[in-house]
């Protein structure tokens, strides 16, 4: 069966706007996990705008299936994530000041940088997944990066799901199958949302996990969150 991993940033932009603790991180994570996740991600940006780096630690306590951190493997980011020691880190090749992740990492010209990387965070006992678009000549980079997984970026099939469903999937069910052959744990996510993500499942073998944010919380407001998991889990069976 395929993970559910709830990324809860926007619960933590909604909190910062007013500059309190409601909602409660920490609580919401909990309990997205007693509603049925199987995992917590978070993704903290350099300006901190929703998730803060103070929040890693105090989520690490109190997460107890699966702690996934995203983000662009800079110094400071480095540091900080091996301190936390989560279960994964998410390698995202987003430069400061992007607003949302939209693309996967070119593993040809910056192979011995994430080399590098990806051993400084294995060392430290932390699974290591890359972002990356279903390209089949970097998914074959990939594997000489060291890395455990690769997660694909679905913004672009989700953007042309509805347009035609069946050519938008190809490249992802070949990157998918070539994963399998390199012997590389697959997860996915970006713009999966209740509309998308059963075909998703469907078509797209050896699936280990997604990781949902926007598109979960935002069906939460109507549906509750313990329902809303309830229905991406029934997505994912």
């Amino acid at each position: 069966m395929t993970r559910l991993s709830v990324n809860i940033n926007k619960v933590a932009l909604i909190r910062n706007s007013r500059g309190g603790n409601l909602p409660d991180l920490t609580q919401f994570a909990i309990d997205c996990e007693l509603f049925g996740a199987e995992g917590i991600t978070v993704h903290p940006r350099p300006d901190e705008r929703h998730i803060r780096y103070s929040d890693l630690t105090m989520l690490k306590e109190v997460v107890s299936t699966e702690f996934n951190i995203e983000g662009y493997p800079s110094r400071d980011f480095l540091k900080k994530v091996i301190a936390v020691q989560p279960h994964q880190c998410t390698l995202v090749p987003d430069p400061p000041g992007v607003l949302t992740s939209s693309e996967g990492w070119d593993t040809i010209s910056h192979q011995d940088f994430l080399i590098e990387v990806i051993k400084q965070l294995q060392g430290a006992g932390i699974r290591v997944s890359l972002f990356m678009d279903a390209d089949i000549d970097k998914i074959e980079a990939a594997k000489s990066t060291g890395t455990d997984r690769i997660e694909l970026y679905t913004g672009d099939f989700a953007h042309d799901f509805s347009k035609n469903s069946n050519n938008v999937i190809n490249a992802h069910k070949n990157a998918a199958k070539l994963a399998q052959k390199l012997d590389l744990g697959l997860n996915a996510g970006h713009d999966l949302n209740l509309k998308n993500l059963a075909f998703y499942k469907n078509q797209v073998s050896n699936l280990l996990e997604v990781s949902i944010g926007h598109a979960l919380v935002s069906d939460a407001l109507y549906y509750g969150i313990q329902n809303t998991i309830g229905m991406y889990k029934k997505c994912l069976k």
